[in-house]
């Protein structure tokens, strides 16, 4: 459906912009207008003579002022605010500055910051961006998705969020709308998908936040978040019109609560192309960072001990593809043998077979009460952290917990003394809420421990090595993934695609090296997002899931990452 504005193939990233429109509306439409990078002859030929000033510059230039006043602006929300402004009057000069700075920048626009835009989008919205789907109007979600103006071959991605378990804060309404733009930002930064070739999309479903229900400013509907039979049938008439609509584009669910996550995820994967970040892309880039420390330490993967503490829709999502390649590369024979490799640990303790109020996911997990009624420990009804390292000794300790300090020195000790090299990732999100600080666990492990987190954080000196922390981010994986479906045009994503992804990125690191990170680092996104395409597109076409032949894997990967410079101009 084109624009009345302008017209381009996005299909490409070489199709010049044919602009249709003249004088001020070329001005104030983010996708035509470059400011003062017009040349006086397109000036001319668009009707912005006067409407700029005389002087022509660069996009490198214009670059270089954007960053200036982003350097100066005090605040992380500021700088958010600011980085949103410029996307709203020139798209290209955004995701140039973003993919120039593209590790300076990942935390204002992705995680943390954007938590604390989604907390506020209220109270500083500007300019819409995306699909607003009301459950109080259904019937307007077709309505919706046209009124947005793409066309069936015109969408590669679609991120959605119900926004009930946005970034470990919680139920933020109709503010998690922020986090499908940041996401789409990160998949357009990193990996090229075109930035009009995606959908951001919030399922106003209602609220349990009190304070977003008490206040004046909040923009959603205004009553308590919906659940059941009415959600149900919601998401489902939303799945069949994305499907319906948007035939080709890859569905991305972002931020649903533990109870819908891997519901939605289990009931639809096989009837649409769809991924969980939250469950899948956690999954994957944990994985990574294991396979990297696995091979540090010399045993086996099989061999290992896996203990997954606060075992929720990503804890159980990491545990579920360690445990699919451990089968995959036939070091466990059966399912039973790799599920005993585990110990999952929720709220109320070690996952028992005897606690009712286990998830039908989570159950898998759980251990027999005949295994653990030998243990020691101090409350058979609850047991810890503290009892599973004594007693199972795991030589893997993943934390998703969202507990601070939850990993003690008492508990870190411990596994040092059994272990020579234990696997140890804090990694819940943000920074405060961190089961332990990498300097800790160097610390207590006198340099032994092969660290991840989810959170950013600075290299830790200690006995005269400077240790170079993995960041277990997202970002590491879901662009790449995105890259590699859709120019493959697969009709499903596998878990043999998600593995492929996790391989991709282990396999570029070295982490042999005293002090080397797990994983790469954010300023090579680029280059990690195309590996990862490579390896999901060939995944996809060994599977049979690939619509689109790979005659020439790199050249038709490269060909399809959108670079962010401004294209030949035509006036219509």
């Amino acid at each position: 459906m084109p624009s009345q504005d302008y017209e381009q193939d996005t299909s490409t990233r070489f199709g010049p912009l044919r602009i249709r429109a003249r004088g001020r509306a070329v001005m104030t439409n983010p996708t035509t207008n470059r400011g003062t990078a017009f040349t006086h002859a397109q000036r001319r030929e668009l009707g912005i003579v006067g409407l700029v000033p005389t002087g022509v510059t660069t996009l490198e230039n214009q670059v270089r002022r954007v960053y200036e006043q982003y350097v100066r602006t005090s605040t992380q929300l500021g700088k958010y605010l600011h980085l949103a402004s410029v996307r709203d009057r020139n798209e290209v000069l955004f995701f140039r500055l973003l993919t120039s700075n593209i590790a300076e920048m990942l935390p204002i626009v992705y995680t943390p910051t954007i938590g604390e835009a989604i907390e506020r989008f209220s109270h500083e919205f500007s300019r819409p961006r995306g699909v607003f789907l009301s459950i109080d109007q259904p019937d307007a979600m077709e309505e919706s998705f046209r009124n947005f103006g793409l066309g069936p071959d015109e969408v590669d991605l679609v991120v959605v969020t119900d926004s009930e378990g946005i970034l470990g804060i919680g139920d933020q309404g109709i503010g998690g709308i922020q986090i499908a733009i940041g996401k789409l930002s990160v998949y357009t930064a990193a990996a090229g998908i075109h930035p009009r070739r995606v959908i951001p999309v919030v399922l106003d479903v209602g609220t349990d936040n009190l304070g977003l229900l008490s206040s004046e400013m909040y923009l959603g509907e205004r009553h308590a978040r919906v659940r059941g039979e009415q959600y149900d049938e919601f998401l489902d008439r939303f799945v069949h019109v994305v499907k319906e609509m948007y035939p080709n584009a890859m569905l991305h669910w972002e931020d649903f609560g533990t109870t819908n996550a891997h519901r939605l995820l289990t009931k639809y994967r096989e009837e649409i192309c769809t991924f969980n970040d939250d469950i899948q892309g956690t999954a994957a880039v944990v994985l990574a960072a294991i396979l990297a420390g696995v091979d540090v330490t010399g045993l086996p993967l099989d061999d290992h001990r896996v203990c997954i503490f606060g075992a929720g829709s990503a804890g159980i999502g990491i545990a579920n593809l360690i445990r699919d390649t451990m089968l995959r590369t036939g070091a466990s024979e059966t399912e039973q043998e790799a599920y005993s490799r585990f110990y999952a640990i929720g709220i109320n303790g070690l996952y028992v077979d005897d606690q009712p109020e286990l998830l039908a996911f989570q159950r898998p997990y759980a251990r027999s009460r005949r295994e653990v009624e030998h243990w020691a420990v101090a409350d058979p009804a609850h047991i810890t952290l503290e009892d599973v390292i004594r007693n199972a000794k795991p030589t893997i300790l993943i934390g998703t917990s969202t507990r601070g300090g939850a990993f003690t020195r008492e508990i870190v000790e411990e596994i040092a003394a059994y272990c020579p090299r234990p696997i140890i990732f804090p990694l819940s999100n943000p920074t405060s809420r961190a089961e332990a600080t990498p300097a800790d666990l160097l610390t207590w492990t006198d340099g032994r421990a092969l660290v991840a987190t989810g959170s950013p954080f600075h290299p830790v000196d200690y006995d005269g090595v400077r240790y170079t922390i993995a960041q277990a981010n997202n970002a590491l994986i879901f662009p790449g993934l995105g890259l590699g479906v859709t120019t493959c045009k697969a009709t499903r994503i596998s878990e043999g695609m998600i593995a492929a992804a996790a391989e991709a990125l282990a396999s570029m690191v070295n982490a042999y090296r005293q002090g080397a990170p797990l994983l790469p680092t954010m300023s090579q996104l680029r280059m990690v997002s195309a590996t990862v395409a490579l390896a999901v597109a060939r995944q996809a076409a060994k599977e049979g899931l690939a619509l689109e032949p790979l005659t020439d894997p790199i050249q038709q990967i490269y060909d399809r990452m959108w670079q962010p410079v401004y294209p030949e101009i035509e006036a219509i």
